[in-house]
């Protein structure tokens, strides 16, 4: 029975560093086309906290070629939206600077626990001319979501359902 239980133990330990894995910190963006107010969640999907890291959003290689139109004056048609963040200001350690036209907004995080989201509501138009005030998955289709840490950086790009998906590397 000994040697059934120490070859048992073996066993267990040599599956268990074969199918062990490393935690993995993973981060979800999406985004909402709304009427008046846009919408966009940064929502920490792995199993480990996103610390004194920074997260980009670059609309600027979109399809759409979209910007940020938050002031009633500028580069923006008809409606317009402030930027206001929803959820997750206590993960900030600042609040961005969103200026109207720009294409990027960066998050400069203290920390993201696994589950928690950052969202907040703004007015994306593109700037191509289609259909201005609405913009679609396809519009949005190659925008970035660029997370940095140190020299960790990790990016994806939106798909057309508006949804990008970046993984990292294991947990700090």
């Amino acid at each position: 029975m000994h040697i059934f239980a120490s070859t048992h133990l073996a066993l267990l330990a040599a599956s268990y560093i074969l199918f062990a894995t490393t935690a993995q910190a993973d981060m979800r963006v999406t985004f909402d086309e709304g009427a008046p107010k846009d919408r966009f969640t940064i929502e920490n999907t792995g199993v480990c906290a996103i610390e004194a890291a920074e997260i980009l959003l670059d609309l600027s290689p979109s399809r759409g070629k979209l910007i940020f139109d938050v002031t009633g004056a500028g580069a923006g048609v008809e409606m317009f939206q402030p930027f206001d963040i929803v959820t997750g200001a206590g993960a900030l350690t600042e609040m961005p600077l969103v200026l109207d036209g720009q294409s990027k907004i960066q998050f400069n995080i203290s920390s993201l626990r696994p589950g928690d989201t950052i969202s907040f509501t703004i007015d994306v138009d593109d700037t191509l001319g289609a259909r201005e005030i609405t913009v679609s998955g396809a519009e949005i289709a190659g925008a970035m979501a660029i997370y940095t840490k140190g020299a960790d950086i990790q990016s994806a790009t939106f798909s057309e359902q508006a949804v990008a998906e970046v993984a990292f590397s294991a947990c700090n």
